[in-house]
C-alpha cells in the first residue's frame, strides 16, 4: 500500500501530527449515549465535579459512588471521596461497595444503579474494581446508565477501569503496566488509560503498552485534569494536560506522544486533535510515517 500524499492541516485540527498511511475506518469508541468523565487523580478543581453533576442532571440527581478500588473492607457515608460532591451541592448520594462477585450479581445490590443519573468510581487499585464488578450485573447496569443518557466517571483507578485495556492492572505493584489483569469495563473501546501523568512523571510509561498493543489508543491524564467523552469526541477540562499515544501517528519531530491542553478536543474515531481557537502563523503539513521499532 502506498503512502498518503502529504496534506495540509486546516484549522481547527491541532498542528504538528504525522498521519497514518491509510485513513482509520469510522468506529464507535465512546458510548453511543450518555457521557464519561475521566480524571487523572487529585480532582481539586471543583469545575470537574460541577461538570459531572451537570451531566448527571444537576445537584439533585441521584448519584452512586463506588469506592471499591480503595481496598477497605467496608465504606459508609463518611467516605472521604464523597466530600467533593457534597461541597458542590450534591444531595442524593448512595455509597455502593462489595468485593463479592456473587453480591454484585444480585438485583438487590444493583438497584441503586437502576435509577442513577451518575455513577462515580473512586481511586485506589483498578484491579479491585475488575475483580468485583467485571461481567456482573453491576457491569450491565453501568451500560444501562449510559443508554438512558446518564454519566459515568472516575478518578485515578476509577478512570483507568473505564477503558477496555487495564493499564497498571497487576495485583503486585502499580508500576507494572501490563500485568495480571488486562481487561477493563470497555466503556471506551480500544483504549488504555493512565493517570497522574505529569505529577508522577509517568509520561513515557504508555509508550511500551502501545508498542506491544499497536491497536490500542493510549490516553494519559494528569492530576486535576479530565476528559469529558460524548460519543466519539472528548474535550479536556481542568488545570493540566492529557497525552495521546497513537501507534499510527507521530509528531513531526518524531515524538511518540503529544499533549492536549484544557479547551482542546479529540475525535476518538478519526484520532484527530482539535484546538478551538485560531492558530497563528503558516499552516503545517501532515506527512505519513510509522512509529519506529522498539529498541532492542
Amino acid at each position: 500500500m502506498g503512502r498518503m500524499a502529504p496534506r495540509l492541516i486546516l484549522w481547527p485540527i491541532l498542528a504538528g501530527l504525522v498521519v497514518a498511511a491509510s485513513p482509520l475506518a469510522a468506529q464507535q469508541v465512546g458510548p453511543a449515549r450518555g457521557s464519561l468523565v475521566l480524571v487523572g487523580g487529585s480532582m481539586q478543581d471543583p469545575a470537574i465535579v460541577e461538570r459531572f453533576l451537570d451531566l448527571a442532571g444537576g445537584p439533585d440527581a441521584p448519584l452512586v459512588l463506588i469506592p471499591t478500588a480503595g481496598g477497605a473492607e467496608s465504606y459508609d457515608r463518611t467516605w472521604q471521596g464523597a466530600e467533593a460532591f457534597r461541597a458542590s451541592g450534591a444531595t442524593r448520594l448512595t455509597i455502593l461497595h462489595t468485593t463479592d462477585r456473587d453480591t454484585a450479581n444480585t438485583d438487590a445490590f444493583v438497584e441503586p444503579l437502576r435509577g442513577a443519573g451518575g455513577v462515580w468510581f473512586g481511586g485506589g487499585r483498578q484491579w479491585r474494581l475488575a475483580d468485583a464488578y467485571l461481567d456482573t450485573k453491576v457491569h450491565e447496569a453501568l451500560r444501562e446508565v449510559l443508554e438512558r443518557g446518564g454519566v459515568i466517571g472516575g478518578s485515578s483507578a476509577g478512570a483507568t477501569i473505564l477503558g477496555s485495556y487495564l493499564v497498571r492492572g497487576d495485583t503486585r505493584t502499580n508500576t507494572i503496566m501490563m500485568g495480571d489483569h488486562e481487561e477493563g469495563f470497555g466503556l471506551l473501546r480500544g483504549v488504555g488509560v493512565d493517570q497522574h501523568l505529569l505529577r508522577r512523571n509517568r509520561q513515557f510509561d504508555l509508550i511500551d503498552v502501545v508498542r506491544a498493543r499497536p491497536d490500542l489508543l493510549g490516553i494519559g491524564i494528569d492530576e486535576d485534569t479530565a476528559i469529558v467523552v460524548r460519543g466519539d469526541r472528548f474535550e479536556v477540562i481542568g488545570r493540566s494536560y492529557v497525552a495521546i499515544y497513537d501507534h499510527e501517528r507521530l509528531l513531526d519531530s518524531g515524538g511518540l506522544f503529544y499533549l492536549l491542553a484544557p479547551g482542546d478536543a479529540y475525535d476518538l474515531a478519526t484520532r484527530e486533535a482539535y484546538r478551538p481557537r485560531p492558530v497563528l502563523g503558516p499552516l503545517d503539513r501532515i506527512v505519513a510515517g510509522p512509529w519506529p521499532a522498539a529498541p532492542r
